[in-house]
């Protein structure tokens, strides 16, 4: 087997949901946005394994923000990335999905692909499971949390809490970047769709 058929296998491996953009690399300034809107804390725990809590308030009713996040099928709209969102057949009561990304990384154009269960527990919860990809596993939920303010203003903090433990095939500056990046900028378009489907109303 040829260096360069071996580099574009391992170039093609399955991941989850919500990880992986194809854009270039974004600008400290965009940074800079993400970091001041979402609070993220990453734990590095044994082998390789990371727990990712990130939190991004969002001004808008539980009902809005759900409606948002369980259309599976128009993620590609909005999500960095994602080139594929499509609901699966299913005998049991989840929803599965299945979901592809690209991302350019190094240099590097990397595919992903991944099929997961979810379980939807209105109005607070979401909870993922991926079922088939070549992360080791991946795991956690969603979550929204009302909240007002002195002003009388009211929203919902999204939540996203997960487990996950990629294969040993994902450099670990690939990891750290998606988790580090990746999950903010998911959080911030979500944030941003909710404004752009419900300002007007």
């Amino acid at each position: 087997m040829s260096k360069a058929l071996d580099l574009e296998q391992k170039s093609n491996f399955s991941t989850t949901a919500s990880n992986f953009q194809t854009e270039p690399e974004t600008s400290n300034s965009s940074d800079s946005i993400m970091q001041s809107v979402v609070d993220i804390k990453i734990e590095k725990l044994e082998g390789r394994q990371w727990r990712v809590f990130a939190k991004i308030q969002i001004p808008y009713s539980v009902e809005q923000v759900w409606q948002v996040i369980t259309d599976y099928e128009t993620f590609t709209e909005f999500m960095p990335g994602l080139i594929q969102s499509k609901r699966l057949d299913n005998s049991t009561r989840s929803v599965r999905i299945e979901q592809v990304r690209n991302k350019i990384f190094m240099g590097m154009k990397v595919s992903a692909r991944s099929v997961f269960d979810i379980e939807e527990k209105f109005p607070h919860e979401i909870h993922y499971q991926l079922i088939e990809g070549d992360m080791k596993a991946l795991s956690g939920y969603w979550g929204l949390e009302p909240w007002s303010s002195s002003e009388s203003k009211t929203g919902i903090d999204l939540i996203y809490n997960f487990l996950v433990s990629p294969k040993r095939i994902l450099p670990v500056a690939l990891v750290e970047h998606v988790l580090n990046h990746d999950i903010p900028a998911n959080m911030l378009a979500i944030r941003q769709r909710v404004e752009e489907i419900f300002s007007t109303q």
